[in-house]
């Protein structure tokens, strides 16, 4: 099946529905993956089915026991990545928001997704670090900063940002509303949601 075939299907009465897909936020912590993917998901709902999965949630009850090193957060990615694309299977928008560091990581999610004719979108939440240290009310980047906590994505671990993503959203110097509509636009002109 054709990502194109993938987008809409047919149901028994004949009417067109529309089909599963694979919106990826990447970006460091608080750089508005969570923002953007439940604002997406807010415009998307009603005219289809929507899963968010975040990371931090994933780390709770899916990949507990996994630790911060690059193996587990590869296998971490690849646990969202098969879960998502089960969900997309069966005709359900699915935003996955999480850091996933590694662009490795990311594109072994996409290239199976792209074998299993599912549409995948990589957006890129992209900040400074200036102003990821400003807007972390919990400190973190601060103590990252100061050796206090090892392995934090950016800091004492790395961050490899994607190459060519479909849509780059400048969290600090965007609002979120144009954010959206952009990436908005992007799924529109893809054929995966109708054009408003």
């Amino acid at each position: 099946m054709s990502a194109r075939e993938a987008v809409v299907t047919q149901t028994r009465a004949g009417l067109a529905r529309p089909g599963g897909f694979i919106l990826w936020f990447t970006g460091m912590s608080g750089a508005g993956k969570s923002t953007l993917s439940m604002a997406v998901r807010r415009r998307l709902e009603g005219a289809h089915s929507v899963e968010v999965i975040d990371g931090d949630e994933v780390r709770a009850f899916l990949s507990r026991g996994l630790g911060f090193t690059r193996p587990d957060r590869e296998e971490n990615i690849r646990r969202i990545g098969y879960v998502a694309r089960v969900l997309a299977k069966h005709r359900v928008a699915v935003i996955s928001a999480a850091i996933s560091p590694y662009r490795e990581s990311r594109d072994e999610v996409r290239r199976l997704a792209t074998e299993a004719g599912i549409p995948f979108i990589e957006v890129y939440a992209r900040a400074s670090l200036e102003s990821l240290v400003q807007r972390d009310v919990k400190g973190l980047y601060k103590k990252a900063l100061a050796g206090e906590i090892s392995h934090f994505t950016g800091i004492s671990d790395p961050y490899e940002p994607p190459e060519s993503p479909e849509v780059t959203v400048r969290t600090d110097s965007e609002t979120v509303e144009a954010g959206v509509e952009r990436i908005l636009t992007a799924l529109r002109e893809r054929g995966l949601i109708a054009r408003s």
